[in-house]
């Protein structure tokens, strides 16, 4: 969620908040959530000025109402912002970063979270300094005055608290001073640095000057050189540097090399390409660690296998050769080493810790070199779904520190967290210079998308040379909705997607790691027996009876889920449903049978499962706990080998360079798609076989156009690299959604295109895509639904064309030859179905659809055909959210958007403005409005409340105009208080 939004709502008209980050703001053991916001002036007689706006927050900031300003620290010469390592702890590329804000006159140190979004903020903060060329006047910030007035005087300096320095108060910040006299003594101090004189710890920072010359933004930059024997030399340096950190870390302290390029720096900057070589880059001089703590929050690590030297940024064509030799050739230079890996998951049912987790986490086992440790339903509480913070997150967090291994120490290396699914990833502190390219991402697949009760949370890794993904699921609930869960686990899949240092680079799926490893409540049960029978087999321990009965075992059969995962024998009785507080079967009026919820999966080579166990001792749930053990072999780089295959590999390509002019041919060059319907994927493949050449190839933008393809087309990969002799699969890929439905409805876009695929010194070939769309009542506007009294598919496609280019006003004025219908046939027909049959509907709006179904609802209504619909009540509900979602003119008309926010609150002015609306809208508001109210007549059967519906409607109803999207999610409240006071009184 953008919470910049939250920030502009408190800011002055010309004031404009570029980014938000939420960090933590640090002094000894004190932590405090802070939202930080880049804020932007621009001053009447040109240029910019900026300030960080610090604000405290208790949840997620939506409005200005939900933040509090804290401090402003004005942006000027003398500030900087550096990435820090904090004393006693240790570098791991990935974890939480550590920041250092400094300026003349305080001193703030904060958390941030390790990711693209910290990144681009960091990246803004950067093009914010004002710089030190003498010529740029100074920032005068009058601008921030009105904030210093609104507040009060300042208290006696010994009352003030922690971070609020020397002529600062909460809410202001003092403007001006600095720490230097003037911008040249500043210059000295950073020539100093080049020259090898050291102020303070050498840290990446933003505010100084390069060394170089040039600006600097994060690490030491490494220019891109393609003689053969600078390559040579340069992974040399590398691997001594590498063995050098190793023994030292094994002697219980580390720092780094002063000639390694450090490659995998957050703060680096993507767009600067330095051409700075190694013998002009400092030392850099850290401080030593005596010990790991539990809290590991620096992403500043090299490390010292292949998976550094090839995560270093560098371009061109030979580099990536280089890059892709090594990968093919990398069982010449590693041997697979084992490691020990503890995977656990534990469904808590809302509740705060009260036992000690050992038994499940350290007990009887030797100390792992991984944990992975798995949560779900961490907080059931509603403001869990809607808002970040939740306390329960920081209770299991330190519950699970206390309980690792005594026999080790260990560093954490993330936390990811989706309302109630949380996973934490640990290892010891001997491997933590061995972990990288660490990425973390969460999937939400409640309905429509939007809410995280369900999806999955996933941490990826490399370890030594072997890449590594764990996945943490809640799948959908309920006896009967194994295809839910299906649907979850295929969504999971195909939208879990991590970036790659490399930004040219397409985002890794789960499915593009050497190991994985998913664990999870997963919810499959056990079906075709009654209570009794399920827990008289546990009880005589028959347990591969029962799992013939079990949904998992049984849609893993059907590969209808994780195809190719494996699962160890189920020797422990199932894992649900306990009362709580005890090892006795659910007693409640439910009666849930017993089912092995609660699972351990992997996939992937050199894999032996040690144990897979439930653990009954805790009984904080109504799950237990299960754990498995693993070793696990992982590829580690034979240093020597390595330099020798690196050789070997150069000296072949000196040959090969400036030889030929790359060719490849193609399979296919025509594609076309039939039939196309609105939202539901059709995809066209082709391969790509490369001649004698190696080659880099990418689809190119035509003249005057922004992207390679339209909107509704997208080729995977849409760039790569080839070696000679082989060959790539592309995938074309057709989706129809509500952004570019509408156009192929009216006939203004047809399924035609034209992609260039470009090669790298070579030519172009050009792909040519048609097809044919079939419209559908998805993406047409509301009056020209209203026009159609026959389906759409039984209309001629110049008569769609009139209708869908028809303008709004046109249906009011008399001059059509027919009388139109009140409403859409379609949005009848959904409502009408959800009356009849879903009033009473626990959880509807809440629970998604079956896509297959959702599919079969739009033929449906596309044809006319409703007396063939049969589908669930949850999915005919999400797909009447994506009617409304898909209409290119919303509900309450954009013209009308700003004026129902002011009348936010007022109903009788809210009424009016509804009068205001052509007839078929304000006939549709009306409608809704009267279902919704029906609905909550049974919000006691349904668990509907007016503010859920509210939230659901509020943005579909009422959205923000095409271009106007600064305040959107600031303008979230208004939106659904406009359409609150309509359920809580008639309209």
């Amino acid at each position: 969620m953008d919470q910049s939004v939250a920030i502009q709502e408190t800011l002055a008209e010309e004031e404009y908040c570029i980014i938000a980050v939420q960090g933590v703001l640090c002094e000894g053991d004190s932590r405090q959530s802070r939202l930080l916001g880049l804020v932007r002036y621009r001053p009447e007689g040109g240029g910019q000025e900026h300030a960080l706006f610090l604000y405290a927050h208790r949840r997620m900031a939506i409005t200005g109402d939900d933040v509090s300003l804290d401090q402003i620290v004005p942006i000027s010469r003398d500030f900087t912002l550096e990435q820090v390592s904090p004393e006693g702890e240790l570098y791991i590329l990935g974890s939480d970063v550590t920041v250092q804000l400094d300026t003349a006159e305080l001193s703030l140190v904060f958390h941030l979270p390790f990711g693209s979004h910290t990144r681009m903020f960091l990246q803004e903060v950067s093009r914010a300094h004002p710089g030190l060329d003498p010529a740029t006047p100074d920032p005068e910030f009058l601008w921030l005055s009105r904030y210093r007035c609104a507040r009060r005087e300042p208290e006696p300096p010994a009352t003030r608290v922690w971070n609020s320095a020397p002529g600062t108060w909460p809410g202001s910040a003092r403007i001006g001073g600095g720490r230097y006299r003037s911008w040249q003594a500043r210059r000295g101090l950073e020539e100093a640095r080049l020259q090898g004189r050291s102020y303070g710890a050498d840290r990446p920072s933003i505010g100084g000057m390069a060394r170089g010359g040039g600006p600097l933004w994060g690490a030491e930059r490494v220019g891109r050189r393609g003689r053969r024997d600078e390559e040579l030399e340069e992974a040399g340096r590398e691997m001594s540097a590498a063995a050098g950190s190793r023994e030292r870390d094994s002697a219980g302290s580390s720092s780094f090399d002063d000639s390694k390029p450090n490659g995998k720096g957050l703060l680096v900057d993507q767009s600067s390409r330095g051409q700075d070589k190694p013998e002009n880059l400092l030392p850099r001089q850290n401080k030593s660690k005596s010990e790991i703590t539990d809290m590991v929050r620096s992403s500043t690590i090299t490390v010292s296998d292949k998976a550094h030297i090839l995560s270093v940024q560098k371009f061109g064509l030979r580099d990536t050769i280089v890059k892709s030799q090594l990968m093919q050739k990398e069982e010449d230079y590693t041997y697979i080493q084992s490691f020990r890996f503890f995977v656990g998951t534990y469904n808590v049912n809302g509740q705060s810790p009260k036992e000690c987790l050992r038994p499940w986490l350290s007990d009887g086992i030797q100390a792992p070199d991984v944990y992975c440790v798995g949560f779900q339903e961490l907080d059931l509480s509603k403001e869990a779904f809607f808002f970040h913070d939740t306390p329960k997150e920081e209770e299991w967090f330190k519950a699970v520190s206390d309980s690792l291994h005594p026999d080790a120490k260990y560093a954490k290396v993330k936390l990811i967290r989706l309302v109630g699914i949380m996973l934490l990833l640990y290892v010891k502190q001997e491997h933590a210079a061995h972990i990288s390219e660490v990425e973390a991402e969460t999937v939400g697949t409640g309905i429509m998308g939007r809410m995280g009760n369900k999806g999955g949370v996933a941490i990826r890794f490399q370890f030594h040379n072997t890449s590594i993904c764990v996945v943490n699921s809640h799948l959908a609930a309920h006896t009967e909705e194994y295809e839910r869960r299906n649907q979850d686990y295929k969504d999971i899949c195909s939208r879990m997607q991590f970036c790659q240092l490399d930004p040219s680079l397409p985002p890794l799926t789960i499915s593009k790691h050497d190991v994985i490893l998913w664990l999870g409540d997963l919810n499959y049960r056990i079906e075709e027996l009654d209570v009794e029978k399920v827990k008289k087999l546990i009880e005589e321990k028959a347990f591969q009876t029962l799992y013939a009965y079990d949904q998992l075992r049984a849609q893993v059969a059907a590969k209808a889920v994780f195809e190719g995962f494996e699962e160890g024998e189920l020797t422990f009785q199932p894992t649900y449903k306990y009362d709580t507080g005890s090892n006795d079967w659910d007693t409640s009026e439910k009666c849930r049978a017993p089912a092995w919820c609660d699972r351990v999966l992997w996939k992937g080579k050199n894999i032996t499962q040690l144990s897979y166990q439930s653990h009954m001792a805790l009984q904080t749930s109504d799950h237990k706990p299960v754990s498995s053990v693993f070793d696990i072999g992982v590829r580690v780089v034979n240093e020597e080998l390595y330099r020798k295959t690196l050789e070997e590999i150069v000296r072949s390509l000196d040959k090969l360079e400036n030889a030929n002019i790359p060719s490849v041919s193609l399979s296919k060059r025509e594609f076309s798609f039939q039939n196309v319907k609105y939202m539901q994927l059709q995809v066209e493949s082709f391969t790509i076989q490369n001649g004698q050449v190696p080659c880099q190839f990418e689809f190119i933008n035509k003249p005057n156009e922004e992207s390679y393809c339209k909107q509704w087309l997208h080729a995977n990969p849409s760039r790569g690299f080839l070696l000679p002799n082989t060959a790539i699969e592309i995938k074309l890929a057709l989706f129809v959604n509500k952004t570019t439905a509408t156009k192929l409805n009216s006939g203004e876009d047809k399924i035609e295109d034209i992609l260039v695929l470009h090669l790298d010194r070579g030519k172009d070939y050009f792909l040519s895509v048609s097809g044919n769309y079939l419209p559908s009542c998805f993406g047409s506007p509301i009056h020209t639904l209203c026009h159609m009294k026959e389906p759409i598919l039984d209309l001629p496609l110049e008569t769609i064309r009139e209708l869908t280019l028809m303008q709004l006003h046109t249906e009011d004025d008399g001059s059509q030859l027919e009388k139109s219908m009140e409403i859409p046939k379609e949005l009848w027909m959904m409502v009408d179905y959800l009356y009849r049959n879903a009033v009473q509907q626990e959880d509807l709006f809440q629970q998604p659809g079956l896509r297959w179904e959702f599919e079969h609802i739009r033929d449906c209504l596309d044809t006319g055909m409703i007396d063939t619909l049969s589908a669930s009540n949850h999915s005919v509900a999400e797909a009447l959210l994506l009617f409304l979602e898909s209409l290119p003119e919303p509900v309450i008309c954009y013209s009308a958007y700003r004026t129902c926010l002011e009348c936010s609150g007022n109903l009788t002015a809210s009424k009016q403005v509804i009068t205001t609306l052509p007839a078929c809208h304000r006939n549709v508001f009306t409608y809704l409005m009267a279902f919704l109210q029906e609905l909550l007549k049974n919000s006691t059967k349904n668990h509907l409340d007016d503010n859920i519906l509210a939230s659901i409607f509020g943005s579909l109803l009422l959205r923000n105009p095409a271009g106007d999207q600064k305040l959107e999610m600031a303008e979230k409240k208004k939106a659904q208080e406009f359409i609150h006071q309509f359920l809580c009184n008639s309209p």
